[in-house]
């Protein structure tokens, strides 16, 4: 009689932990930040497009992820740093995070937004919640090329006075109005479920 043979032992891997984070537009008052849930296994370079998604940049611009004492973007050869840049492309987010808890983004070298993010938890996956997800938030992302924070505030100053000389200038630029308490938690959301993970 023939031995019954057993069946090959299948490998399952678990889905990744999902990270909660909190993400704060640093140097500005009221704060502006978001709160995400994001696959820890999702590269740096799609989490460049979540963040601008989620706090609503353009994307226009060169970025950096500064964690620990590591940068990761996208190496230039042609720009070559002082600090080397490793390949955001080539590492997940869990890895690059290790056991730290922050980490710093940068957009826009000009006008230097800086992005101080924190992981609050680390969640076992939901699987009936799409990732990326944004849970909460507040207040409107700046326009883009304003100028950095000091150009921000200038730019408020001139569109919530009637009587500055840049007021109709600065209305003009940003197409006719801009509320920076604006904060719509269904169109961010709406806008990260274009990203496929």
């Amino acid at each position: 009689m023939a031995q019954a043979r057993k069946p090959a032992l299948r490998v399952v891997r678990s889905p990744a932990p999902v990270y909660q984070l909190h993400i704060e537009l640093r140097y500005t008052d009221p704060v502006i930040w978001r709160r995400l849930l994001v696959p820890g296994s999702v590269k740096l370079s799609k989490l460049h497009a979540i963040l601008q998604l989620a706090m609503g940049w353009e994307g226009g611009h060169l970025h950096e992820f500064v964690i620990g004492e590591t940068s990761y973007g996208e190496p230039d050869p042609d720009f070559p740093s002082d600090l080397p840049v490793e390949d955001e492309k080539k590492v997940t987010l869990a890895k690059a995070l290790g056991v730290k808890k922050t980490f710093t983004y940068l957009y826009d070298y000009g006008d230097d937004w800086q992005h101080r993010v924190k992981v609050e938890k680390v969640l076992p996956p939901d699987l009936d919640l799409p990732y990326p997800i944004c849970l909460d938030g507040s207040n409107a992302c700046p326009p883009e090329d304003v100028g950095g924070v000091p150009g921000y505030y200038e730019f408020l100053e001139a569109i919530n006075d009637p009587t500055h000389e840049e007021h109709q200038a600065m209305l003009e630029w940003c197409g006719g109005s801009f509320d920076p308490a604006t904060f719509d938690l269904d169109e961010v959301n709406q806008r990260l479920s274009e990203v496929k993970l």
